[in-house]
């Protein structure tokens, strides 16, 4: 009984609307009309051959794993070099996390404005210099690793934040220990530090993947999917599907391929990874 009020707000914000999606991916709805009719899977199956899908599925994917990527290189080097006591280091602490606070909507907009073509501050800096001035977001393919490293640059203090918390669980003794063995920094970081980081970098792994499969108001606020639908992820071609074309069945069906693909990715992550944790 204690357990009911939980399980009832969970069918109603959760279980609800995913049964409704899935219904609704099973027809032709255009997101308004009372008038629609059931189509099967034809809307699934339209999803792969659909070349703006497989667009957008590519561009989610280097989101996902490029991202998890450099945010947990990032913010590993960043937590072995703060977790250090020097002058100034709770300053440095602060202003890598501070991105973190920002939504994406106002990330993207400041990036926007220093990148685009007439205004941008990084325009005007070229042209200071001489430069011919660069349409920084023109170009899908650059567009696409710029909203990449944006992402990444966001949210790696969240990264590094994880990373400082295992980096001060660990037992200053096994330092020690291999210390007195005349062990390298090289192998203490390989054989006692990265090892004993593994739930750290299970969490990071996880959460950085979740976060780029899905990521959205980044790529809206920096390039609405432009130019084309060159930079779409699947989110946004979700809303693209929904709001622009006024195809709600098609972008549910997206909608559910794409939890359904997120929660896959998480599991394998989680079992491969898990099998490397070691007590302590």
């Amino acid at each position: 009984m204690l357990c009911l009020p939980a399980l009832l707000l969970f069918a109603a914000f959760v279980f609800y609307p995913l049964a409704q999606g899935v219904r609704i991916s099973l027809t032709d709805w255009n997101g308004y009309s009372q008038q629609y009719r059931y189509v099967g899977l034809d809307n699934y199956v339209r999803l792969f051959v659909d070349p703006r899908i497989r667009t957008a599925f590519l561009n989610t994917l280097l989101y996902g794993i490029g991202s998890a990527a450099l945010q947990n290189v990032w913010g590993l080097g960043l937590a072995l070099l703060l977790n250090r006591a020097f002058r100034g280091r709770s300053a440095v602490r602060a202003a890598v996390y501070l991105p973190v606070l920002l939504s994406g909507l106002i990330m993207g907009y400041l990036w926007y404005f220093l990148l685009q073509y007439d205004g941008g501050a990084l325009n005007d800096a070229l042209r200071l210099a001489g430069r011919e001035p660069v349409d920084w977001l023109a170009d899908g393919e650059r567009a696409t690793w710029l909203i990449l490293f944006i992402t990444s640059m966001q949210f790696v203090g969240q990264a590094m934040v994880i990373y400082l918390a295992g980096l001060q669980s660990i037992p200053p003794s096994y330092y020690e220990a291999a210390r007195v063995d005349g062990a390298s920094p090289l192998r203490v970081f390989a054989h006692v530090t990265l090892p004993l980081l593994i739930p750290a970098i299970i969490a990071n792994v996880i959460l950085k993947l979740i976060g780029g499969l899905q990521l959205f108001d980044l790529v809206v606020a920096l390039t609405g999917g432009g130019p084309g639908y060159r930079t779409h992820s699947l989110s946004t071609m979700i809303n693209e599907l929904y709001f622009n074309s006024q195809n709600a069945g098609y972008a549910a069906a997206l909608g559910v391929a794409l939890f359904l693909f997120i929660l896959a990715v998480t599991a394998v992550t989680h079992r491969a990874m898990a099998r490397k944790e070691v007590d302590y």
